[in-house]
């Protein structure tokens, strides 16, 4: 099984200081042991390298925390064709999400998989298209 995991997840994982960061390590390593892969955009890459770089002003742990995420076993990044943005760019408008969450989105819908986010208003509003998953303990 799959799930489409958004960088919001992914960067509360990798940031030990994170509010979210014990309950999303234990989620996941729950989702693993369940043989559940988890799905992403390549945008996840950049997302991940900036967000965490921003928030401890240290490149090289933003450069480090994208190569851990390419290795990791029981990952899949789905590559981002033209259909797959113009898929985003009519999410993104229909439902007012900003352009990295309508991609996705459109991952999710594309593969017919359910979200899984920390972002109240992505997820708010992808429920309309995609299931969206809760993260609990």
């Amino acid at each position: 099984m799959f799930v489409v995991v958004d960088a919001s997840v992914w960067v509360s994982r990798l940031v030990s200081d994170d509010v979210f960061h014990g309950t999303v390590k234990q989620w996941m390593a729950e989702q693993r042991e369940q043989n559940i892969e988890f799905v992403s955009p390549f945008l996840l890459l950049a997302e991940i390298g900036g967000a965490i770089s921003r928030r401890t002003s240290i490149p090289a742990l933003g450069l480090e925390a994208i190569q851990q995420v390419e290795k990791l076993p029981g990952v899949r990044l789905v590559e981002m064709d033209n259909a797959l943005l113009q898929d985003a760019a009519r999410l993104a408008a229909e439902l007012g999400l900003r352009g990295a969450d309508a991609t996705y989105v459109a991952v999710a819908a594309r593969l017919k998989l359910p979200l899984i986010t920390l972002d109240t208003d992505q997820k708010a509003k992808a429920k309309v298209k995609v299931a969206c998953w809760e993260i609990t303990k």
